[in-house]
Order: C-alpha cells, then sequence, then structure tokens
C-alpha cells in the first residue's frame, strides 16, 4: 500500500480482504480503500476519505453490495459510513449527505459530542447495511445501538435499542432510567446472517464501565448476548446471554459461527460463539436453547461499595474450556529466583476464587482475562469433518482497582496537572504510566512532541485513532487540553483551570487501573507458565477437541527440547477443503499452515511484520491463492496485502 510515505510510523493494518469477480477490496490503516487485480496485484483505483494527518478508528474491512450494474463498496472512516462505486472509486453522492452517513447521529447523546466509529464492517441484507459501534469502554458512554441503512440512500430504516427502553423486553434487568444514562452494550466484534431466515445474528459487547457496574445494577441485557434480531425490521427473535452484568471486560470478542452439524443422527442449524473466558457456546439457530448443557453456577460476591455482582453465571458442561480459567502458585514461572518470589508474592496477596472472582480493591487476579480466550478473528468451521478451529490465548491479568475519586485528584489546577490525572485515569491503561505502550496495539508516546504534530494528536484524542475509540463524548475541552499539556510536556502551561471540588453528590467510581496487561514478573517475562497461546480443533458432533497445539514461540524463553511457548494472536484461522488451516498473527511474524485433521506443521513462512488480520483464500482461472495484511515497516509504513499461490504438490 502507498498511502504513507517512508519515514512515516508505520500501522497496524487489521483489514480481511474481500475478492469480487477477480478484483480485491481492502482498507488500509489509514483507512484508504484500495481495489487490486487479484491475479496480479495491481492497483485499479484507490480512495482516501480522511485527509492528510486525519485520525481514523481500526477497521477490518470493507462490505460490498451489487444490484444490476449498481456495485458499491461501504465502509467505515472516521465517523461516517461511506458510499464509493466499485468500479471506479469514486465516492456516491447520492448516499446520505454527498456520499457520508454521520454515525453520531441517530444514538441518544449529542452528535457534537460523541464518537462513534465502526470495528468490524457491516454485513448486508438485501438493500440493507446491518452495523453495529466501536465506543469508549468508559464512565459516560453512549449507548451501542445496533441500526441499518438502506444501501442505495443511506437512509436510516431500523434502530434496536440495545439498552432497552421503557415497554421493551429486557427493561427490567436495568435500573429504570438507565436507558438515559448507561452506554456501551455495543456490537464491536461481528454478526453473521442467516438469509434464508432473515435472521441476523450479533455479538454483543459489554455495558460500561467495564469493571464496576453500581449504576446498573441488574442482568443488563443485551451486555453479553449472542442477539437474534429480524434482518429487515430489527424486531427482537431471541438473546442468550453469555455473563450477566459484566464487570470483567468479558465482552464477547468474535463473530458467531453460523453452521450446520450432525449432532444424534440428525442435521442441525446452530450459532456456535466463542468467548473470552474459552468457552463456546453452541445454541440451536431458531431458539437460542444450547445444544450442550448449560448450568448456571453460583459466583463470588463483590466486596466493592455499592456493587452487587451477579450471584451465578452460565457454565457450559461441553465442550470444556479452551484455555486455562485457573491457576496455582505451581503454575508461575521461574526464571530466577528474585523474580519467581516477587509473582509469588502477588500470588498469594491479591484475590481469586475461580472463574469470576470479582475485582477488588486487595487487587484480583483475572484468568483469562480482558485479552484471554478467543480473539476478534473468530473460529474458522470445516463442513466436512464437523470440525470448528478456534485459537485460545493464555494471558492472566492483575487488576488494581482504585477508588477514581480519590487517586485521580489534582495535586495543583494547573492544565498540566490536571492532563496527568486525565491521562492516568482515561490513557495509562492502555499507553502506560510512563507513556511506553504495549506496541504494537498500544504505541508508545514516549517524545510524541518530536514525532506528531499537536494538531493529529488532538483530533485523535477526540476522534479515535487505531483501536483507541474517541473521547469527545467523555472528556471535557479542558481535559483534552490537559491532556495535549501533559502528553506535550508543556509545563510551562501557566493557564489555570477551575478547581474542581469533591461534591457529596460525587459518585463512587472505581476503576482498574492495569487493564489489558498480561501479569508478568519484574523481568517482564509472562508470569504464567506456557503455553501462551494454542490452535484448537473441536469436534462440534461430539462436544469434544480432536487436537490442540502451541500457536506461536518465544525462542528466547522456550526451554531445550520443550513445546513451542505459544504467543499472544488475535487474528484467526481459515480451513480449506484441501485439508489444511491456515493462521498467523503472532509477534514471531509467521504465517503457518496445519494438518486440519491431526495439526501437524505443514508449512510456515515469515511474514515482513505482524499481521493481525484473517486470511483469505481465492481461486482465478482455477489457480488457488491466499491472501492477508501485513501491517507496516520502516520500509513500508503503510503495511502490504500479500498473496500466496497454493500449490496441488
Amino acid at each position: 500500500m502507498d498511502d504513507l510515505p517512508q519515514g512515516e510510523k508505520p500501522v497496524s493494518s487489521q483489514s480481511n480482504p474481500i475478492i469480487i469477480d477477480g478484483v480485491m477490496y481492502a482498507n488500509s490503516g489509514k483507512q484508504t480503500v484500495f481495489a487490486i487485480n487479484a491475479n496480479t496485484g495491481e492497483k485499479i483505483w484507490s480512495f482516501m476519505a480522511l485527509d492528510e494527518g486525519e485520525a481514523s478508528a481500526a477497521s477490518r474491512g470493507v462490505t460490498y453490495w451489487e444490484n444490476g450494474n449498481d456495485k458499491r463498496i461501504l465502509y467505515s472512516a472516521g465517523t461516517s459510513l461511506i458510499a464509493i462505486n466499485a468500479k471506479t472509486g469514486k465516492i456516491i453522492s447520492s448516499f446520505g449527505e454527498n456520499g457520508k452517513v454521520n454515525l453520531n447521529e441517530g444514538v441518544r447523546d449529542d452528535p457534537e459530542k460523541i464518537s462513534v466509529t465502526l470495528t468490524t464492517p457491516g454485513r448486508i441484507y438485501k438493500d440493507l447495511i446491518i452495523i453495529g459501534s466501536r465506543l469508549p469502554d468508559f464512565y459516560g458512554s453512549p449507548p451501542g445501538y445496533i441500526r441499518a441503512y438502506h444501501v442505495k440512500t443511506g437512509e436510516l430504516a431500523w434502530t434496536f435499542h440495545s439498552i432497552p427502553h421503557p415497554g421493551e423486553k429486557g427493561y427490567e434487568t436495568w435500573p429504570p432510567d438507565a436507558y438515559k444514562y448507561a452506554g456501551g452494550v455495543n456490537c464491536w466484534a461481528g454478526k453473521s446472517i442467516d438469509i434464508e431466515r432473515g435472521v441476523v445474528y450479533l455479538a454483543m459487547g459489554s455495558p460500561s464501565y467495564d469493571f464496576y457496574g453500581a449504576d446498573r445494577i441488574g442482568a443488563n441485557l443485551y451486555g453479553n448476548c449472542v442477539l437474534a434480531l429480524d434482518a429487515a425490521t430489527g424486531a427482537y427473535k431471541w438473546h442468550f446471554q453469555t455473563v450477566h452484568h459484566d464487570i470483567w471486560d468479558y465482552d464477547l470478542p468474535c463473530p458467531p459461527n453460523l453452521v450446520t452439524i450432525e449432532k444424534d443422527g440428525k442435521e442441525m442449524d446452530v450459532v456456535v460463539q466463542a468467548t473470552k473466558q474459552g468457552f463456546i457456546f453452541v445454541l440451536d439457530r431458531d431458539t437460542g436453547e444450547p445444544i450442550f448443557p448449560v448450568e448456571e453456577r453460583k459466583v463470588p460476591a463483590s466486596n466493592l461499595p455499592g456493587e452487587i455482582a451477579y450471584e451465578t453465571q452460565p457454565f457450559p458442561l461441553k465442550p470444556a474450556p479452551f484455555v486455562r480459567q485457573s491457576m496455582t502458585g505451581d503454575d508461575l514461572n521461574h526464571y530466577s529466583d528474585t523474580d519467581h518470589e516477587a509473582i509469588l508474592k502477588t500470588f498469594r496477596s491479591v484475590r481469586f476464587e475461580g472463574l469470576f472472582t470479582p475485582p477488588d480493591l486487595q487487587g484480583t487476579l483475572s484468568i483469562p482475562a480482558t485479552r484471554g480466550g478467543a480473539n476478534w478473528g473468530g473460529g474458522a468451521f470445516d463442513p466436512n469433518t464437523n470440525y470448528i478451529y478456534i485459537r485460545g490465548n493464555n494471558l492472566p491479568e492483575i487488576q488494581t482497582i482504585v477508588d477514581a475519586n480519590q487517586h485521580f485528584a489534582a495535586q495543583n489546577n494547573t492544565r498540566f496537572e490536571l492532563g496527568r490525572v486525565t491521562y492516568e485515569k482515561h490513557c495509562a491503561s492502555c499507553h502506560g504510566q510512563e507513556m511506553q505502550g504495549i506496541p504494537p496495539s498500544y504505541p508508545s508516546l514516549v517524545g510524541l512532541k518530536d514525532r506528531v504534530a499537536e494538531g493529529i494528536s488532538l483530533q485523535k484524542i477526540r476522534q479515535g485513532s487505531g483501536i483507541m475509540p474517541g473521547y469527545q463524548s467523555v472528556l471535557s475541552e479542558q481535559e483534552i487540553n490537559g491532556i495535549m499539556a501533559f502528553i506535550y510536556n508543556k509545563k510551562d502551561a501557566k493557564i489555570e483551570v477551575p478547581q474542581v471540588t469533591e461534591s457529596e453528590n460525587e459518585p463512587e467510581r472505581y476503576m482498574n487501573i492495569t487493564p489489558y496487561r498480561t501479569w508478568s514478573d519484574p523481568s517482564g517475562n509472562p508470569a504464567l507458565k506456557p503455553p501462551w497461546a494454542t490452535l484448537n480443533a473441536l469436534n462440534l458432533s461430539t462436544g469434544e477437541y480432536e487436537w490442540q497445539i502451541p500457536l506461536g514461540n518465544d525462542e528466547k524463553l522456550q526451554e531445550a527440547g520443550a513445546p513451542p511457548t505459544g504467543l499472544l494472536g488475535r487474528s484467526g484461522p481459515m480451513v480449506t477443503a484441501g485439508g489444511l488451516v491456515f493462521i498467523s498473527g503472532a509477534a514471531d511474524k509467521k504465517l503457518w499452515a496445519f494438518d486440519k485433521m491431526t495439526g501437524d506443521l505443514i508449512w510456515e513462512t515469515t511474514l515482513p511484520a505482524a499481521n493481525n488480520a484473517n486470511v483469505c483464500s481465492y481461486a482465478i482461472d482455477g489457480k488457488q491463492y491466499l491472501a492477508l495484511s501485513v501491517g507496516g515497516t520502516t520500509e513500508n509504513p503503510s503495511g502490504s496485502i500479500m498473496a500466496f499461490a497454493l500449490s496441488a504438490e
């Protein structure tokens, strides 16, 4: 791709290319859409929706629609849904307002003060495109309504209130006025459509705030639900909630798989949903009833003031979890006596009573945690074997819960000090207390003033960029300007902001200040023994795993003669009729092919950079290819699309 010049900071592309009539369509990390000759790799056209330097949110691909000679690409850039001509790459001005629909409009809150973007592209049902949203996971977030727009005009066709209004099903699972203030419950991970049934199945996210829900006591439908809606009208069909009153950030991380399996001698149409907890729920496609038994089990109570953790949570009796859900002191790594002693001390000091241990001021061990289990790549189903393949991440975290009103109190009322506490409250969980980040997902902000113009950073804070949502709905202009003063080290800023005084009516707010960080020893090594990631083949007919293997390898930490360590990855697998499972997406930059029946490694290659998107496959003139998006490098900051030809040999 060529939309960033050499010398720019490399971006991480998450796009899953699609191929229509020999043309490949994909968008870059900069949100430029490319049409590429899928046989030769030559660029046909490109469309850049965002101005140079303008912020963008992560986008995992584009959507195609056609009716006769009317062929369209629909995709999201910034806070807009855009329609462009698939043949010419020109914007279709009759769609929305001059080719764009403002996604901020039609969601409860002031469109001038929120930032609604798309992570996963919309899905087509007849002449409608059905979309979810990407929102801030914080107090004050807008609700994640599900919406459908007419493909030709951009007019809104229907809206489903994911936080129910009075009189709507599920309203009783929230406090009476929650629909006026509660946020989240968005579909960021994706959705699947059964065209024959006319039903869209959505993987719903959790309510906000992720780790404290005193202001939303109850089960909180439709948070953490597999949700079935009439695709034409948005009418409710059924739901299955995988977590009640989520306080662990266990939002559903990937689209549900719609598959037909053979069980007990009968064919069954089912919905298969993988979760961060490592559970796989197999549900009847018409009713939402589990195919394998699921039981509600009592789980630990919360100790946080005002919080009422839900008394029970659903546990499928089959299939077994595909990642670890518990650990003991014997499971801790021992790279050195000093490091081992440190993590053992932590392990003994924090609260851990198994899966669904609530966040606690004592500190809580969470396993799997916010990046555990399945991720956005989801599963791949093979109809010839009834196997589904899924990547699993074993990544425990230590939750550090603080009283936000006390912990983030400013020491003075300068703009820099306001920025420091605002950064620590909203940004440090991803970018780190010292702004070092967690590359490549969360970039370092060290030395930002020498690398990025202030205007670009300001737009990113307001509108979002990469996987970071926009914060203009959550932060005041004073707070945003304060963050700018802090990250650009403007300690000499003399302009004072009004002193914020603590009100007697200030709501209690507790925060996890260490989410999204794998628990590590003082030297930075994972606290848990490997494998840290696996590839799993589950037979959906029996509910039993046929094989499970480590996926990825850290050669520096691999013990002599030991299996690969496994590595954190987000992309999912692709399975072919020819008997191979392709997957990539770890820090070792590998692309692998495994035997789908045994898990044996058949082939591997090293990519220029880490891949964060699923592999796709297509055929032209009888020749089969696979293609994937690869992240940027110093020489090619935009990243690239790489295609490989499959050989019968």
